[in-house]
């Protein structure tokens, strides 16, 4: 404002006053009355004027209030749909959580395999010991363990915040991922329970879970299930398999520097494990030592003299890795047994560790020498008892190379030895073994087999014929006792493959396994048939008082003492002066050999006395091998093993003793009760506790 102005202003001012001032008093209160009853009623303009200010404030107000009330409904709606969201997500990331396999610890049943001797049967691979219990773990072990890997373990909740925030801090001055933030909880979900994929779906999986398994399970399940899983390198999985690798030791007998070199491999365990890197788990192992210290398990010089002995230590590889395709092969009758129970299932299998070792060289130094020059890359071979309990197996060359089981799982033309069926037929249907049968040109629906030589002989009693293995006399036999006949034998002597129902079948054309061969011809050696092939002796769930007895599930249920001694008979004279003779061992031996069309398939399956066993030579595309026959290398073979085998008595015993007085039909039980329990061999009645099966 102008200084004019504000002189102007007061002069008004300064005359009205004056002039309120010059009023006498009823003056002056007349004009407050008519001053007041202006103000209580206005003029119409005036009137106008206020009425239409008071519905631009209204409606100011008004306005206000909807945009409150919208403000307060849109953050609802959003909370409300934030929630939605949250539980949708959820639903999606934990719907195929297995709660309960957690919880129970049952997705992984650990199934430890002992050979006959009880001796630990390990299998190319992870090797994971008994399952130990917490008890079971040395104080010092576990000091280390939460030492170097979740200092607040005891203390967190499954999911260490503080210990994140420090790693993210840690990372960020390093500009690398240095640290990680995660919990032992949160370790062992990743190792038993979840894929590694780093996805947002598997974080909040971890996240979830990891609190839930810390309110289910409590802080020493969690550790006991962690110390019992996590990988160690060389092989071990879980720290008693460690020990029992690194050290030779069971668990509960690892020292303090023993028991920080454990604890250091569970970081990068390929990488630190000593057999491989030995300075490399050195410092590795101070690392936990000064980990300790700060962590107020041990002090200063005591860590320090742990150190300066480390040189001392010498970790020890495991014992040499024999029965892998016997391994392969009872894993999953072994997982059958074990079912979902948890902890461990110790079982004892029928594997003789001596019996493998001279199997493996015996086949080994064959390939290496003849094999070589007759063009035979691979090879195979069953040894078992009279009652089918399989003692060595070799699946293969070199199982590291392959672990195909060439003895179990391929299927190829056995040839000759399968001319043991038709003659029991013939035996069955009346013939005698000094009847005689024509070897001359045959012809069966325009097919005309030949012998091997080219030569026919004439007539020829059937001892003769089974011995030098004619083919002529052999198909007309089965022609004359029936094929269905030669088949119903095949099958009472336990061969269970399909069988095609023409003349070559006599000739051995139909495909079978080298396993089921074998039981065939131990069927005769017993005497009574069908032998199944078994390789489980007994088995101890973890904290069972007992071992229960498996052994074989079927019972041979037909005689064959009637023809056994002219079966008998036929096989021995095969090796004394028959297509055999190479595979004479210098003891009462007897078999056949066997040899498919263009030599691609070369067979000899026998017996001694103690031990049934059978052999095939071959290649896997099938070429044929120069001149190869069942008489000449599968002969060698079976010779060789079976000279060695009976040098010196079996390293373990089949018998499972006083310790397994019950036993435990498993494929019965579960056949006859749902509720059957392997680990214990139970089942729940209606009424009362479980109950023992004795199927």
């Amino acid at each position: 404002m102008s200084t004019a102005a504000t002189v102007n202003a007061r002069a008004a001012a300064s005359s009205f006053t004056m002039k309120i001032q010059g009023l006498d008093a009823p003056t002056l209160s007349s004009l407050v009355r008519n001053l007041g009853r202006s103000l209580a009623n206005p003029p119409a303009k005036a009137r106008r004027a206020i009425r239409r200010f008071g519905k631009i404030v209204g409606k100011t107000r008004q306005r206000a209030w909807q945009s409150d009330s919208r403000w307060k409904s849109t953050v609802r709606l959003t909370a409300v749909g934030c929630i939605l969201l949250a539980a949708t997500v959820l639903v999606w990331a934990l719907k195929d959580v297995p709660w309960s396999e957690i919880r129970d610890g049952t997705l992984k049943p650990v199934v430890v395999l002992e050979t006959a001797a009880g001796g630990p049967l390990v299998r190319q691979g992870p090797f994971q010991g008994p399952y130990a219990e917490f008890s079971q773990f040395p104080p010092q072990l576990i000091d280390a363990v939460l030492s170097v890997e979740d200092r607040r373990f005891m203390d967190h909740f499954g999911i260490d915040v503080r210990g994140i925030a420090r790693a993210l801090i840690r990372n960020f001055d390093a500009g690398s991922v240095v640290e990680g933030g995660s919990t032992i909880t949160q370790q062992l979900i990743k190792l038993q329970y979840l894929d590694s994929n780093r996805t947002i779906k598997r974080k909040i999986q971890e996240f979830v879970i990891s609190l839930w398994l810390e309110w289910k399970l409590g802080k020493q399940e969690i550790l006991t299930r962690y110390l019992n899983s996590a990988y160690l390198g060389a092989g071990a999985t879980g720290m008693p398999a460690a020990a029992r690798i690194y050290f030779n030791k069971d668990i509960g007998a690892l020292n303090l520097q023993e028991s920080a070199l454990l604890a250091g491999l569970l970081r990068a365990p390929s990488q630190w494990n000593p057999i491989d890197n030995f300075e490399g788990a050195r410092q590795r192992t101070s690392v936990v030592l000064d980990a300790m210290v700060a962590n107020g398990k041990i002090t200063a010089p005591r860590a320090a003299q742990l150190k300066a002995g480390f040189a001392t230590l010498h970790p020890t590889t495991p014992t040499p890795r024999s029965g892998s395709w016997f391994a392969d092969w009872i894993s999953p009758k072994a997982g059958e047994i074990a079912g979902a129970s948890p902890g461990s299932t110790t079982v004892r299998t029928t594997l003789d560790p001596r019996l493998q070792r001279i199997a493996e060289k015996v086949t080994r130094n064959a390939l290496d020498t003849e094999g070589k020059v007759v063009g035979a890359s691979q090879v195979a071979l069953v040894a078992m008892t009279s009652d089918g309990a399989v003692v060595a197996m070799v699946g293969g060359r070199d199982y590291k190379k392959s672990q195909f089981n060439r003895a179990v799982t391929a299927k190829r033309q056995p040839g000759s030895t399968f001319k043991l069926f038709v003659y029991y037929a013939a035996l069955k249907a009346g013939l005698s073994l000094s009847d005689q049968v024509l070897d001359a040109p045959v012809d069966v629906h325009g097919w005309s087999p030949e012998n091997s030589s080219g030569r026919y002989r004439g007539w020829v009693t059937l001892a003769e014929a089974f011995a030098r293995s004619l083919n002529a006399p052999t198909v007309a036999l089965a022609q004359e006792v029936g094929l269905e006949n030669v088949i119903a034998a095949a099958r009472e002597l336990g061969i269970d493959a399909p069988l095609s129902d023409t003349p070559s079948l006599a000739l051995g054309t139909s495909e079978v396994s080298l396993l089921d061969l074998t039981s065939a011809y131990a069927s005769v050696h017993l005497g009574k048939a069908p032998v199944e092939p078994w390789g489980i002796v007994e088995f101890r769930a973890a904290g069972q008082a007992k071992a229960f007895r498996v052994g074989s599930h079927s019972t041979p249920s037909v005689d064959l003492s009637a023809y056994r001694p002219d079966l008998l008979a036929l096989l021995q004279l095969v090796v004394q002066r028959g297509t055999g003779r190479e595979a004479n061992p210098g003891v009462f031996a007897a078999g056949k050999t066997g040899t498919s069309q263009n030599n691609r398939d070369a067979w000899f399956v026998g017996f001694t006395e103690p031990l049934v066993a059978g052999v095939w030579v071959g290649n896997d595309d099938d070429t044929p091998m120069k001149g190869v026959t069942g008489g000449a290398l599968p002969a060698h073979i079976w010779r060789d093993f079976m000279r060695e085998a009976m040098t010196a008595p079996a390293t373990g015993t089949l018998e499972a003793g006083a310790t397994s007085p019950h036993s435990c039909n498993i494929t019965a039980c579960s056949r006859s009760y749902r509720s059957f329990r392997p680990s214990d061999c139970s089942y729940q009645p209606y009424f009362g506790g479980r109950r023992l099966c004795e199927k």
